[in-house]
């Protein structure tokens, strides 16, 4: 290394070639696949479009709890989407006199180019419910692939899906269930949680005709 006032020089630096190559395209809309995924898994709700839950980009499948909803029909108490007023639900005093949600959450889907993007949108709702993520075919002969994807899916329980260039979709990977003893049933019964479901059942009742009856 040579000294000169007021600079630094370096020497034997190597430059370091960076891939500009993108990842491939998904096939179709993630909406399309996210339903082709949620029939492969035996889910069974509304696939709802794509939508920003706790902070990720997902697409959820839920159930609308029929008896719940008449309930809360008969109460006038539709979807509560304020956030403040849902953080006071879970308040001892006010345990018996805030309604029950009124969908479940069966699984999310996260259809993405890369695994880590998928895996970044799916694997924080991996104990809560059953979480998957849809990935282009191509890139299932990669080394990264391989070696890092299905080790951390299978470590998070995430279903790993694929996407055909037609669109088809096949299981590559089965999910876990979620497992109780984990702290999924407090982690449900937190305000954040329980405002998600307003949000859902808000998304629900706008995106599907309620059943006849209620």
């Amino acid at each position: 290394m040579t000294r000169v006032p007021g600079r630094t020089a370096v020497q034997n630096v190597r430059t370091v070639p960076v891939s500009t190559a993108l990842p491939p395209e998904l096939p179709a809309p993630a909406e399309l696949l996210a339903a082709r995924a949620a029939e492969l898994l035996g889910w069974r709700g509304a696939v709802l479009p794509p939508m920003s839950l706790l902070g990720r980009r997902v697409v959820p499948v839920v159930e609308l709890l029929t008896d719940r909803h008449a309930e809360r029909l008969s109460w006038d108490c539709g979807p509560v989407t304020d956030r403040t007023a849902v953080s006071t639900w879970v308040w001892p005093e006010l345990a018996d006199r805030v309604p029950s949600p009124a969908v479940r959450l069966v699984g999310v889907i996260a259809p993405a180019r890369h695994w880590r993007t998928a895996l970044a949108c799916a694997g924080p709702f991996a104990k809560l419910c059953p979480a998957a993520v849809v990935l282009p075919a191509t890139v299932t002969g990669s080394e990264d692939y391989q070696n890092n994807c299905l080790l951390r899916t299978r470590l998070y329980g995430v279903a790993v899906l694929t996407a055909a260039c037609d669109g088809a979709v096949e299981l590559e990977l089965p999910g876990s269930a979620t497992d109780e003893a984990s702290g999924a049933a407090e982690l449900a019964s937190s305000a954040a949680v329980r405002w998600m479901h307003e949000v859902l059942y808000e998304r629900l009742l706008a995106e599907t005709p309620a059943p006849a009856g209620c």
